[in-house]
């Protein structure tokens, strides 16, 4: 998994709220087990018409956030079915945070399984930042992890909470399996230990 330490991109502003699991992918684009390739369809029923013609009003088809690596959205972002195809969609499209006043625990669970810094923040200083991302792709804002700390484009900081299990996970780009690798020494170590004890297993 790709580490996250400091990013500095374009915001997105997406100020809907409940948007649930279906509005970042749905159901049709489920059929794959692979990460790759579902962000072209990510918000796919807002971003494209009944002909497949992207929808010009649609922030993500804005010249200014079409490279947006993050997203400022509403509450409740994520609700609905616990589909691990929506952080696989907004990660492919290439985003890596995303802040909202809350969102819904499995789709919180599966940013960070994902390398995605989900933020929550009080709804007001969600309104700023939201406020800051209309102002288009030269307004950049700074995600430091390290610090747990957001810089708006003009140099207000945020700070925020992460569980320091979690952020130890992201800063290092560990998922669940390089986790278990962490302790392959010891999984061998034990493996080697039971074969001489246990023979017949």
């Amino acid at each position: 998994m790709e580490k996250f330490t400091t990013l500095h991109g374009v915001a997105a502003p997406l100020p809907l709220i409940n948007v649930d699991t279906d509005m970042i992918i749905p159901k049709q684009f489920l059929k794959t087990i692979k990460r790759e390739g579902l962000g072209v369809n990510l918000f796919d029923e807002m971003r494209y018409d009944d002909d497949g013609n992207e929808v010009p009003d649609f922030v993500l088809n804005k010249p200014a956030y079409r490279d947006a690596e993050i997203l400022v959205a509403g509450d409740n972002f994520g609700c609905g079915s616990s589909r691990e195809h929506a952080p696989w969609a907004i990660k492919d499209f290439g985003i890596r945070c995303v802040i909202a006043p809350s969102f819904a625990d499995i789709f919180f669970n599966n940013c960070f399984k994902n390398g995605i810094l989900p933020i929550a923040l009080p709804q007001e200083q969600v309104d700023l930042l939201m406020k800051d991302a209309e102002k288009g792709s030269n307004a950049r804002m700074t995600i430091d992890l390290e610090n747990q700390e957001i810089t708006t484009s003009s140099g207000e900081k945020i700070p925020f909470e992460v569980d320091g299990f979690r952020k130890h996970c992201l800063l290092e780009g560990l998922d669940d399996i390089g986790l278990t690798l962490e302790k392959a020494s010891a999984i061998e170590a034990f493996e080697a230990q039971a074969a001489q004890s246990r023979p017949w297993v």
